[in-house]
């Protein structure tokens, strides 16, 4: 309580409150309520972190003496934060208005100018946060983009909780604290490992984090057993002798775990060795602040009127050079899928060149093909090499493991080679066994494949290497099961014979028919190939059927009808 004597003051008076109080008080003016800080109900009261706070008396205060009186209300634990703890840690001033409103507005302006370089990490913060967010929506393949995406987040709802919290009284101390120091810091530091571990591309991503997050989890646990509201009143206050080193060893243990991950980059990947060194380094710096205020180092600097955090310049920095080094590696990775783009391309075309759109004309027989690849460069193929005899054909359906370009060159490898064994063997058989010869010297190059011959009086000779056997006038050809080729040198072969009479069709599918499904995992399955031969379906039916109930793999269906010559 104070009285104080204001005669013959003719102005509106004001009562400005120390910038610092523990924790949260109300103010009376001769027994009336003026004003308060903190939210005080019936059951319990919210402190705040302390903001300079001015309150106007009322109208007809000075023309005598006066009584304020100041209630205080301290949280249990603040006790345990520092000796001098409760009460004001100043005198209240009491004078005009317009006065006081001056001082409230001087002391904001130094707390501005104390926070001022907060704001600046604030904003290159959320610049980093949009820009690893829109490098991860276009190319999702790159993790690191994500994770720094994950770390400015973090970073940033820290800044944002110290920033607001010395401007605006919107949440608890208690709450900010629990946020800012047990939640957010520990999970960035663990964050900043990560991202580097990403980063740096390590084979063993995965043991990292279950090094990472089980040391965030013990720092987090650890920093709420001496912050309020536990320290002091849950955890005895000389517990803080043991957990105090523990928690600061479990820190170091992060930071030395960063050093590691470094180093293990920088001996994978020298090229950006120097940047990403100084940046790991300066995120180091930002993160432990705290830990080199022990050892002595300055962590707080003057610059023109405004302080500037050790900790923010080095945030600034690492950021910066990890945004040049974020644009290097997307403007990399954008100019290898623009090669890799040409070189699919480049296959597509050799594919295009080897899949025949324009079938040859044969006499005694209609060819019609349907192919449907799932990418732009399938694994399936067919050649039709009419013979040096008129009316004399090789047809060959096959299919090579595998998708995209690797199985477009090994096409183009198995057709080479077909096309150079017809110029002396016209057999089915000896070409398959020429073929398969050449693709076992070569390591994963394995392909099914079917080769038949028709002869003009209609016979049929067949040399299948473990291809779906053809199905003559709507039945499955029984055909004895065979390796493909690529997998056993000197391998046996199917081989089978008939006769085509005139009107009879032959049909010859890839397994892409078969194993198409539906949303379900339901395969397109033999019944529904049978059902729609049943119904003498043309080619481009049945593949476009198999397409529309779910395509997983390349469609290849191929009819030979024979005719009157």
């Amino acid at each position: 309580r104070l009285r104080a004597d204001v005669q013959g003051v003719n102005h509106r008076l004001s009562l400005k409150m120390p910038d610092q109080a523990d924790d949260a008080y109300q103010v009376y003016v001769n027994g009336q309520l003026v004003g308060e800080f903190g939210r005080f109900t019936e059951s319990k009261v919210t402190a705040y972190p302390a903001l300079p706070e001015g309150f106007t008396l009322p109208k007809g205060v000075g023309n005598g003496p006066i009584a304020i009186a100041i209630r205080m209300w301290m949280d249990s634990a603040t006790r345990f934060n520092s000796p001098d703890a409760g009460g004001l840690h100043g005198p209240p001033v009491l004078g005009y208005a317009s006065f006081i409103q001056n001082l409230t507005r001087l002391d904001y302006d130094d707390m501005a100018h104390y926070f001022g370089s907060v704001y600046l990490e604030v904003l290159i913060l959320f610049m980093a946060l949009l820009m690893a967010a829109a490098l991860f929506w276009l190319d999702r393949q790159e993790q690191a983009y994500l994770w720094l995406a994950l770390v400015c987040t973090v970073t940033l709802l820290h800044n944002a909780i110290v920033l607001s919290v010395n401007v605006i009284a919107w949440i608890g101390q208690t709450q900010a604290v629990v946020l800012r120091d047990v939640i957010l810091h520990p999970a960035r530091i663990g964050l900043w490992v990560l991202f580097w571990g990403y980063w740096f591309r390590l084979w063993r991503i995965g043991l990292l984090h279950k090094v990472v997050w089980p040391l965030v989890a013990v720092l987090m646990v650890g920093t709420a057993m001496i912050r309020p509201p536990l320290y002091g009143q849950m955890v005895p206050i000389h517990y803080a002798t043991y957990i105090s080193p523990a928690l600061l060893a479990v820190k170091l243990g992060l930071g030395v775990l960063l050093l590691l991950v470094a180093y293990r980059g920088f001996t994978t990947q020298k090229t950006e060795g120097w940047l990403a060194a100084s940046a790991v380094l300066l995120g180091i710096v930002a993160n432990f602040t705290s830990e080199l205020r022990l050892v002595h180092v300055p962590t707080m600097f003057m610059a023109f009127g405004f302080v500037i955090q050790l900790g923010t310049i080095a945030t600034v920095a690492s950021l910066l050079i990890i945004t040049v080094m974020l644009l290097r590696r997307f403007i990399q990775a954008q100019a290898l899928k623009e090669q890799w783009k040409m070189e699919i391309e480049q296959a597509r075309q050799v594919q295009q060149v080897l899949i025949p759109h324009e079938l040859p004309q044969v006499s005694g027989l209609t060819i019609e093909s349907e192919y449907r690849p799932a990418r732009e460069v399938g694994g399936d193929f067919f050649q039709i090499l009419p013979l040096e005899t008129p009316g004399t054909v090789l047809v060959v359906v096959g299919d090579v493991t595998g998708k995209g370009m690797q199985a477009g060159m090994l096409v183009a490898l198995i057709v080479g080679a077909i096309r150079a064994s017809v110029l002396h063997s016209i057999d089915p058989i000896e070409i398959l066994h020429e073929v398969n010869d050449q693709l076992c010297e070569r390591q994963h190059a394995i392909a099914t494949c079917l080769i038949l011959r028709i002869d003009p009086d209609g016979k049929v000779s067949i040399a299948n290497a473990g291809q779906l056997p053809p199905y003559l006038n709507g039945k499955e050809f029984g055909m004895d099961g065979a390796f493909p080729l690529g997998m056993v040198p000197n391998s046996d072969f199917s081989i089978a014979s008939f006769v085509m009479e005139l009107g009879d069709s032959l049909f010859l599918m890839s397994d892409g028919v078969v194993e198409a499904q539906d949303a379900h995992g339901t395969l397109f399955g033999f019944d529904r190939i049978s059902e729609l031969l049943g119904q003498r379906a043309t080619s481009a039916r049945i593949a476009q059927a198999a397409q529309e109930f779910g395509q997983e793999d390349d469609i290849l269906v191929l009819q030979v009808r024979r005719v009157e010559a």
